[in-house]
């Protein structure tokens, strides 16, 4: 019994001594796929900012029509559903409501 335990154990241990090739490739997969959500949000903003900042016209769906430079009203106006550029939105909007 006692060879068995220790075996196993052996095992078990292995098993958690580090992330498989396939694991450490889907989590860079992940973390790219993250840095251009990220890219994606940061773009969208990015022209409308400074002494210099363009208008941005934003259609919704139901037919409105809103012209801003104001980030926050373009992050707010945007449909997001990758889950690192919706939290980014969201930290965007507590940051308004904060000042």
């Amino acid at each position: 019994r006692n060879a068995t335990c220790v075996i196993r154990a052996m095992a078990d241990s292995k098993q958690q001594a580090g992330p498989k090739a396939s694991d450490r490739a889907q989590e860079k997969s992940v973390r790219e796929s993250n840095i251009v959500a990220a890219k994606a949000v940061a773009d969208a903003v990015r022209t409308s900012l400074g002494p210099r900042g363009m208008d941005k016209m934003i259609s919704s769906p139901g037919g409105d029509v809103v012209i801003t430079n104001d980030g926050a009203t373009i992050l707010k106006q945007m449909e997001v559903a990758h889950p690192t550029a919706k939290m980014l939105v969201e930290l965007s909007k507590s940051q308004v409501a904060d000042s």
